[in-house]
């Protein structure tokens, strides 16, 4: 069995119980689907996007209406390779404005570079195909640090 979230204290708020917020970017509709559904399964609220255009209006929506919108998602999950706009042009855009949510990049292209673009980022990458476990592991591991 795969850990999931933690059961709530009675210590803890309303607002401390919520799931933590997933934004997911993938442009492979089964793809993103897959990793919706896992990621829910293991009590997660995912949001989905199609492609990095969505991903940047999805993100500039939430920067418009908050304060601190990198409290809006607890991480993100993005594709490479996406029509419009990189995933890595975009975590390289939310470092740039201080955005410290983790952040997961996913690629069938996985060269030295680009490992060392992620690194550099604070990112971490997975090569596709991965295995739904170790992505599983990594977004628990990255939100148990966040918290």
């Amino acid at each position: 069995m795969h850990p999931t979230l933690e059961p709530i204290r009675s210590d803890q708020t309303r607002a401390d119980a919520a799931p933590p917020c997933i934004l997911l970017a993938e442009d492979d509709d089964a793809m993103r689907s897959l990793i919706a559904a896992t990621l829910r399964e293991d009590g997660y609220e995912v949001t989905e996007v199609r492609d990095g255009g969505r991903l940047l209006v999805h993100l500039g929506n939430e920067y418009l209406s908050s304060q601190r919108p990198w409290e809006s998602f607890d991480l993100i999950v993005s594709d490479i390779r996406m029509p419009v706009c990189s995933g890595l042009r975009i975590v390289e855009a939310l470092r740039r404005a201080g955005w410290p949510t983790p952040v997961v990049l996913m690629t069938a292209f996985g060269d030295e570079q680009t490992r060392a673009q992620a690194a550099d980022l604070r990112a971490v990458l997975f090569d596709k195909p991965f295995d739904l476990d170790d992505l599983r592991s990594v977004v628990v591991g990255l939100l148990m640090r966040r918290a």
